[in-house]
Parts: structure tokens; C-alpha cells; sequence
């Protein structure tokens, strides 16, 4: 096997050689819009022009959506047996692992998070989800419905027909295998709308999957804006089902365009202010201070379930703090390709300024100022930001409130279980939460209380694809992940045969 890349100089070299692909893939090639309009891909690490990508519009969207039809109606996947798509996808997941190096430094380049995470964690994840989804298909059963001697219910699910995917930057290709991996293992066509902010993923393996074996317009890739190429998709008549990861405000914009358009199935996954609460008998506080500082700093804090809010028993408030202080400072912003580096870059311009802004409302509003709080390593050209952390911290405050999709921890006393579990709900958003203590019977009180859909005791980020993942309130709706997932992607159907 091929020795991995190991240090700085050898990721650059890798980078120096890379090809990237900046088109669009429709019914199986690779291709231009139709306006022939491009955008600069830039990098974050330095902002260097990676490449030229494609901006599709409603042209390219009827085009992709057309050919995801036909191909669906054709039956050469939809009407495929189970099996035999469950190893087209366990193909694909293996074709995403021998890639793993070229696909982990498109992620990094791309959007700036450490090469470590990238070829440690989402590309692993990603062929898993692909993996687990697929060898999960032909073991899910339909139902017969308890009926007289006479006649004979059956309840079938069957692919719902061609899904428009629209997924965000800062897990670029886990997020969309998060939704191809049901949505094509239950045999559907899918209409694939990646950010344009890190789009280059999503474009590689559209190539990969027609290698696996996937039939051509199965999967179409479409790089644009969501203003264009996002908005054309959510208010085609001819997509079936829209899947969504990203910002609550656009989920909103996109209920509204499935309503106005065919009442298309719509399944969002969007923002979250998590709390993250640590209660004076929590079984370890060094422990759970190292979790709070990973909590808020893994993927330079641009994680939909960021324990943003650290909610912390008072009588224990100065002695924790200052351990999560302590352990950030194994957090240090570093050039993403250095395989030492925990912090890389954010994503652009506009989300280091969307960060600096959320530091000063927090400065303006009253909070304590505690570490961090200014942008760094400028001389790069590239955006980086130190991990803060504000103390002194409302929960009123636009910093307890806001996502802001970066580094900055709010920190909240609280004294016992009511005012810790009324702190943790005051909020629009319902994703995630946790909490540490080593009293079991406190521990599954304050978890059943918490509006969040996924809950984690004594640890923070917890699960994997056997598990559903998505919020409550403001946080969305449908799940990610396991079998539920399987829902958004299928219609339900009641058959009923009279025997005579």
C-alpha cells in the first residue's frame, strides 16, 4: 500500500499536482452550462483560485432533472433489484477509500478544515454512509396488514422519484453522502446541488459513482448558487423530493418554494445553538472541559451541532472555566495541509467577517471577553480566527441566540436542573445538546426534558449511522442517518387484494 502523506511539504507537493474538474455532470458527463458562466473557486487556506466552476441556472437544472426522469421511469436502478444496488453503492464506498488522499485534499483546499479531519474523518464517514445505506437496502422488509381470510393488504414503499439535494460547505461531501446514500439505495434519481463554496467533492465523485456502476443520469451534479441553480431546483414541478442541509433561514425560503411549486416532499436539516451542560458532579471535569473546548473548535466551530452554549453549574464556574481555557489552548489556527494542525481556515471572506461581527455584538452586549476574539494569521491572505470564549454570557444575548458558525463558545451559569433545562430550551433551535453528570437518574431527566433530537450523556458528539440525526423546533425536520432515513426517500403505498 502506498505510504500516506505525512507531513506539510508532501500535502503541497500532492496539491501542486492535483487536477480539478470545476463542471458539471449530467446524464453521465461532464459538462458546461449552458450560459457558460464560471466562478472563481478560491481557497480559503490562502485564497489562491483553485479553479473555474460552472454556474448552472435554470437551464441546467431542467436539463439534469429531465435526464434524472428518464432515467428513473427507464427502471434500469429504480426498478433494479436491492441487491444488486446494494453493491453498486458498497463499490462506490470502496472507490471513495482508494481516493481517499486526492478527495481529502479537494475537501481542504476547498474549504479550509485540517487535512487530518478530512482524510481522518469525512471521507471515511462518507463511504460509510454510502456502505452501511446500501447493505442495509435488501434487508428492509414491507408489510402485510392483519385482514380477513378474504383479502390481502400490503403495505410497500416504493422510490419516490427524482430527489433535488441541496447540501452545504462545511462538511461538503459527508453531507451529500448523507443524503445520497438512502436516496439512491432506495432507487431514486438525484439532482445533487453542492455549495458553491466547496463544491469540488461533489464534482469528483460524480465520476466515481458511473465507475461503480451507476447508470448515467442517476446522478447529476449541479455547482451554482442557491439564488439560481438552489431556487430553480426547489421550484421545479418535476422534482419529487427536496433534502436540505444548511441554514434555517434558507430551509424557511425552500418550504415556501415547495408550496408555491408541486408541494414537493421537503426535508431540512438546518442551524443549531446547542448547550452543552456540565453540572457540578459531572464525572470528570477535566474530561468534560477537553470536550467543551473540541466541541467548539472541531471544524473551526462551523458545525451545525457546535456546543456553542456551555451551560455550567455555578458553584463550579470558575474552576471549569478556566480548564476550558486551559485545553483550548491545544486549539491553535494552523495551515490546513500541516497534518499537526486541529484549526484551519474559514470557509471565506463573508463567514470570517459573519465571525468577527458575532465577537464584537458579544463585546457590545456586556459579555467578558476571556480568549481569543481576533481574526489571525492575516499574512497568509487566507481567513483564520482564534477559538474565543465569552463569559458573563445571557442567554438573551445575540451571541447565545444567533448561530454564528465559528469559534466562539457563550458561557452560562445556571443553578440546578430547572434552570439548567429552561436555559438549554430557551432558544429557536432544537439539534443538539448535552449534558454531564454522574447521577444516572439526573441524567435521563435533564436529557428527556431537552428539545433537541439528539442527545449525548458524559460525552459530546456521539453516534453514527446506526442512529438518526436532525432537530426539533427550528432545527428542521426528517431524519439523516439509520433506517428512518429511508422515509424521506420513499412512498408509502396500500395495496388491497380481494381473494373473492
Amino acid at each position: 500500500m502506498t505510504e500516506l502523506p505525512n507531513s506539510r511539504e508532501q500535502w503541497e507537493t500532492m496539491a501542486a499536482e492535483l487536477t480539478i474538474n470545476g463542471r458539471a455532470f449530467i446524464n453521465g458527463e461532464y459538462t458546461d452550462a449552458a450560459s457558460g458562466d464560471t466562478f472563481e473557486c478560491r481557497s480559503p487556506i490562502d485564497n489562491r483560485v483553485l479553479a473555474q466552476v460552472v454556474s448552472c441556472d435554470q437551464a441546467d437544472v431542467d436539463q439534469a432533472v429531465a435526464n434524472a426522469r428518464a432515467t428513473f421511469e427507464a427502471g434500469c436502478w429504480s426498478r433494479m433489484a436491492p441487491a444488486a444496488r446494494k453493491q453498486v453503492m458498497i463499490k462506490l464506498a470502496g472507490l471513495l477509500l482508494e481516493h481517499k488522499e486526492e478527495l481529502a485534499l479537494l475537501e481542504t483546499l476547498d474549504m479550509g478544515k485540517p487535512i487530518s479531519d478530512s482524510l481522518s474523518v469525512d471521507i471515511p464517514a462518507a463511504a460509510r454512509s454510502l456502505s452501511w445505506s446500501g447493505e442495509a437496502i435488501d434487508k428492509v422488509y414491507d408489510e402485510i396488514a392483519p385482514t380477513p381470510e378474504n383479502e390481502i393488504g400490503m403495505i410497500t414503499r416504493e422510490p419516490i422519484g427524482v430527489v433535488g439535494a441541496i447540501v452545504p460547505w462545511n462538511f461538503p461531501l459527508l453531507m451529500a453522502c448523507w443524503k445520497l446514500g438512502p436516496a439512491l439505495a432506495t432507487g431514486n434519481s438525484v439532482v445533487l446541488k453542492p455549495s458553491e463554496k466547496s463544491p469540488l467533492t461533489a464534482i469528483r465523485i460524480a465520476e466515481l459513482a458511473i465507475e461503480a456502476g451507476l447508470p448515467k443520469g442517476v446522478l447529476n451534479v449541479l455547482p451554482g448558487f442557491g439564488h439560481t441553480a438552489g431556487k430553480a431546483l426547489a421550484l421545479h414541478n418535476d422534482v419529487d423530493t427536496l433534502v436540505f442541509t444548511g441554514s434555517t433561514r434558507t430551509a424557511k425560503q425552500l418550504m415556501v418554494y415547495a408550496g408555491e411549486s408541486n408541494m414537493k416532499r421537503i426535508w431540512l436539516e438546518a442551524g443549531g445553538k446547542s448547550p452543552n451542560i456540565v453540572f457540578a458532579d459531572a464525572p470528570d471535569l477535566r474530561a468534560a472541559a477537553s470536550a467543551a473546548a473540541g466541541a467548539i473548535c472541531f471544524n473551526q466551530g462551523e458545525v451545525c451541532t457546535a456546543g456553542s452554549r456551555l451551560l455550567v453549574e455555578e458553584n463550579i464556574h470558575d474552576e471549569f472555566v478556566a480548564m476550558v481555557i486551559e485545553e483550548l489552548q491545544q486549539w491553535k489556527p494552523g495551515h490546513p495541509l500541516d497534518p499537526a494542525t486541529n484549526v484551519g481556515a474559514i470557509v471565506d471572506q463573508q463567514q470570517l467577517q459573519t465571525v468577527l461581527n458575532y465577537i464584537e455584538a458579544g463585546k457590545q452586549d456586556g459579555a467578558l471577553l476571556q480568549t481569543g476574539g481576533t481574526q489571525t494569521l492575516s499574512e497568509t491572505g487566507g481567513y483564520y480566527v482564534q477559538p474565543t470564549v465569552f463569559t458573563g454570557v445571557s442567554n438573551k444575548m445575540r451571541i447565545a441566540q444567533e448561530e454564528i458558525f465559528g469559534s466562539v463558545l457563550s458561557v452560562i451559569t445556571f443553578n440546578g436542573e430547572e434552570e439548567a433545562v429552561s436555559i438549554a430550551n430557551d432558544t429557536d433551535y432544537g439539534l443538539a445538546a448535552a449534558v454531564w453528570s454522574q447521577d444516572i437518574g439526573k441524567a435521563h431527566r435533564v436529557a428527556k426534558r431537552l428539545r433537541a433530537g439528539s442527545v449525548w450523556v458524559n460525552h459530546y458528539d456521539g453516534g453514527d449511522m446506526t442512529a438518526p440525526f436532525g432537530g426539533y423546533k427550528q432545527s428542521g425536520n426528517g431524519r439523516d442517518k439509520s433506517l428512518h432515513a429511508f422515509d424521506k426517500y420513499t412512498e408509502l403505498k396500500a395495496t388491497w387484494i380481494s381473494l373473492g
